[in-house]
Order: structure tokens, then C-alpha cells, then sequence
């Protein structure tokens, strides 16, 4: 199935790009929660004018992106959560806690689809955590969990 991204798909595209996908993946999945249209000819038009909003953006977004790093590296962020005596958390701490956290400190607003965990945090200590703010430019973050 020929689809066009309207919006950025993490291991799939951005805005604008043809790709071919299983047809149920694109019908039951990126299709009805507006992440991609039918690859059409009229398409072919709205193609070229995503990819030319998207161009325009890419500057500007770019430099704010620069300056959310930045605000990012010089940020402390605690976070505390139930542990066990051996400094085992009772769960595990999710990108949704970690962008809470930050907001918390003081820090830009984040949305969690960016933040990436390698492994869930399941132990008390400082972790490092990565934010994709643009294609160019990933974050790191220090988060520190706590006993509460």
C-alpha cells in the first residue's frame, strides 16, 4: 500500500515521504489516526506543499531546537519513586514521567513520543536519557531517581 506521511513516523518517514507499507499496518494503524494519506495523483500536490512547509520550518525549527538543548544540558532533574531496600523500584519509570519531570524543574515542555529510553528504569541512581527535538539534533538529559 502506497501511503504519503502527513506527520513523522519514528523508523518510517517525515512529512511528505511515499513510502509502501502492509496494508494492514497503513489501514489499521497510520491511516485512521492521520498519520499518512492514500498515495494518489491529487496527492501529488499536497506532497509538494508539505515538503515546502516543512522546508520553511526546518530553519527556524533548528535554531529553537538548538535552544531547547541547551536549556536541556544545563537542567537538573530529579524524580522520585518507590523503591525496595535494594534500590529496586516498585515498576519502572516511563518517557511520561521522565517529561513530568522536566517540566517540573523548570525545563521546556516535551512531548514523550520524543524521549527515548533505551532500557526502562527500574533502579534508583542517575540515568541518561535521550530527547530527538529534530532529525539533526538529540538531546541528553540526566535524570536522577530517588527513594521517595
Amino acid at each position: 500500500m502506497k501511503l504519503v506521511l502527513t506527520q513523522e513516523v519514528p523508523g518510517l518517514g517525515s512529512p511528505g515521504d511515499i513510502v509502501d507499507v502492509a496494508d494492514g499496518y497503513g489501514r489499521n494503524y497510520l491511516v485512521p489516526r492521520k498519520y499518512a494519506i492514500l498515495a494518489t495523483r491529487g496527492a501529488e500536490r499536497q506532497v509538494a506543499q508539505i515538503k515546502r512547509a516543512r522546508d520553511a520550518r526546518s530553519v527556524r525549527d533548528l535554531d529553537h531546537a538548538k535552544e531547547i538543548a541547551g536549556q536541556l544540558a544545563g537542567l537538573s532533574v530529579r524524580l522520585t519513586s518507590r523503591a525496595g531496600k535494594e534500590g529496586r523500584l516498585f515498576g519502572s519509570v516511563t518517557a511520561a514521567d521522565v517529561v513530568a519531570a522536566v517540566t517540573e524543574a523548570g525545563g521546556p515542555a516535551l512531548d514523550r513520543r520524543r524521549v527515548e529510553l533505551s532500557t526502562p528504569i527500574k533502579a534508583l541512581g542517575s540515568h541518561s536519557v535521550s530527547v530527538h527535538l529534530h532529525p539533526e539534533i538529540t538531546a541528553k538529559v540526566s535524570v536522577q531517581v530517588v527513594a521517595a
